[in-house]
C-alpha cells in the first residue's frame, strides 16, 4: 500500500460481516499478526476460500470487498471451490470492481467515494487514470455484466443475490 486506507479495524463492528451474510458469505476474522489464508497479494490483503472471507483488523475495507466480490460474481460452479485466486477473466474483474464500489455505500463510514480514494491509493490501475473517471465514464460494460447475471437491478442497486 502506498498511502493510507480504510481498515477493517475502523469500520463500525459488525458492519462487514453483516454485509456479507446478505450474500451467504462468511466473514472471518484473523487474529492480529496471524496469518491470513488464502490471500492473493500477501498481508494484508484479505484471502478467500470458497464463500469465506479472511480478513485481519488491518486488512483493507476496498480489500475485503474487492475479494468478497471476485465470491459473488464467480459462478456458482466455481464459487465453491474458490481458494486464493479467483480466476475471473477481464471482464469478471470490472465487474468486481464496480460492484465493490457500490457495496461500499452500504457500509456505514466508508461508501464509494472513500472506496475509490482507496483504490487509487492502493495502485488499482485504470485507463481513465482513477477509480472515479472509470467509474463514471467508463464501466458500462461491468454496469452491463452486472445487470445480466443479476448482481444488481436496472436502477444499478446491489440485488444482494451472487451470480447464478
Amino acid at each position: 500500500m502506498t498511502a493510507a486506507v480504510l481498515t477493517c479495524r475502523e469500520l463500525p463492528a459488525g458492519a462487514l460481516a453483516g454485509l456479507l451474510a446478505r450474500y451467504d458469505l462468511e466473514l472471518v476474522e484473523v487474529a492480529p499478526e496471524a496469518p491470513i489464508p488464502a490471500t492473493f497479494w500477501g498481508e494484508p490483503e484479505a484471502g478467500i476460500v470458497g464463500t469465506r472471507i479472511h480478513v485481519r483488523d488491518d486488512t483493507p475495507v476496498h480489500s475485503a470487498l474487492h475479494e468478497s466480490c471476485h465470491v459473488l460474481c464467480a459462478d456458482g460452479a466455481r464459487r465453491g471451490g474458490l481458494h486464493t485466486d479467483a480466476l475471473g477473466n477481464q471482464q469478471e474483474e470490472n465487474a468486481v470492481c464496480y460492484l465493490q464500489i457500490l457495496l461500499a455505500g452500504e457500509l456505514p463510514g466508508f461508501g464509494p467515494d472513500r472506496a475509490m480514494a482507496d483504490m487509487d491509493a492502493w495502485g488499482y490501475s485504470f485507463r481513465l487514470g482513477s477509480a472515479r473517471a472509470w467509474f463514471e465514464g467508463d464501466a458500462e460494460d461491468a454496469r452491463h455484466w452486472l445487470l445480466a447475471e443479476g448482481l444488481i437491478d436496472g436502477e444499478g442497486r446491489p440485488t444482494f443475490r451472487p451470480r447464478g
